[in-house]
């Protein structure tokens, strides 16, 4: 399954600067496992908005122009220069330890897998934040059918409430 994962406010504004513009354990916690023991893609941009920080648990992909790009001393990490590349690893999986992959981001990499889709997991950061990066208009959440909703309040750890909602594609 290909799945979209993302995390937005009630603009859609996904990122700044290269980073979230928000801190919330209780979303990075769904996140976390959703994907954890799955694979992982995100453009360079994102990666490196992360400190080049591998997440544990999960197999790193990550998708740049450039052909001479490499994370350093890294296993868990493939890097693919175009969207067909990154398809054909993921149909090439062995049948019994094949992961479910889950592109993260960047726009820009959203933009390049859209219509790969099953399933989105999206989640709406109840805030207006101030960003240069918003989840693609290309992408039209009328082509999915919403499966689950599940509202968090904020509390001591979370400042701002959030939804998270899942959608899966109409066939």
């Amino acid at each position: 399954m290909i799945s979209a994962i993302w995390a937005e406010d009630e603009q859609g504004v996904i990122g700044v600067d290269g980073r979230l513009p928000w801190s919330l354990p209780g979303e990075l916690a769904h996140f976390k496992k959703t994907t954890f023991h799955q694979a992982i893609l995100m453009g360079r941009k994102t990666f490196e908005g992360m400190n080049k920080r591998v997440l544990p648990g999960r197999t790193t992909i990550i998708m740049t122009r450039d052909a001479d790009y490499k994370v350093e001393d890294n296993d868990n990490v493939l890097v693919f220069n175009h969207r067909e590349a990154v398809i054909d690893w993921y149909r090439a999986q062995d049948k019994i330890t094949a992961k479910d992959l889950y592109i993260i981001g960047g726009a820009e990499i959203f933009s390049a897998f859209d219509g790969c889709f099953d399933r989105l997991y999206r989640t709406v950061v109840h805030g207006n934040f101030e960003g240069d990066t918003h989840f693609p208009e290309n992408i039209q959440l009328g082509q999915f059918s919403e499966l689950s909703s599940v509202d968090y309040p904020s509390d001591e750890d979370n400042d701002y409430a959030f939804t998270v909602k899942v959608y899966e594609y109409k066939r």
